[in-house]
């Protein structure tokens, strides 16, 4: 595989893509099905619908021409329930080298950027690598609850962070 590129913005086939990639990793390993994988497709595609670049912020690393991370910020409610961090994935090939906390730089510095007061973003307990990356980056677990967002039963958990009180600088890239 080649070197990883990250881009910003909307890149052609990034919702079928990044769809594909969740539904693949949790199908697998956490036996969500059709329900979670047409929830991420249908939400995704919402969000480029109204997607504005001044407000929205998303990424991609592609390598050899195809995706294998994303995250994005859906900044619709930041400036009263907070900018919401969505989507974030990375294919097998890249999990485990660093990807993940390039990404995360990306969007926390376009959060800072913008004046966003918080950052909040929804998983569910057993995501221990994701966690450390989201602890890294300020984000402190608020809330966890039984649910079934995600068409499973899971603990789902709310993580934020309040972006006055990070340290200038401090993010997951640390």
């Amino acid at each position: 595989m080649g070197d990883l590129a990250i881009r910003a913005g909307y890149v052609a086939g990034i919702i079928g893509r990044v769809t594909e990639l969740h539904a693949e990793y949790y199908g697998r390993e956490w036996g969500f099905g059709a329900f979670f994988e047409a929830k991420v497709a249908t939400e995704m595609s919402g969000f480029f619908e109204r997607y504005d670049p001044d407000r929205d912020g998303t990424w991609s690393a592609s390598a050899d021409g195809r995706i294998q991370a994303s995250i994005t910020i859906d900044g619709l409610r930041a400036g009263g329930e907070g900018a919401h961090l969505r989507w974030f994935i990375a294919s097998d090939a890249v999990r485990g080298t660093g990807i993940g906390a390039r990404l995360m730089h990306q969007a926390m510095a376009f959060c800072r950027a913008r004046g966003y007061p918080r950052v909040y973003l929804w998983t569910f307990r057993g995501l221990e690598p994701a966690r450390r990356l989201y602890e890294r980056a300020g984000f402190s677990l608020v809330e966890s609850r039984a649910g079934t967002r995600w068409g499973s039963p899971v603990e789902e958990q709310r993580y934020e962070v309040i972006m006055a009180e990070l340290e200038p600088g401090a993010d997951a890239a640390r």
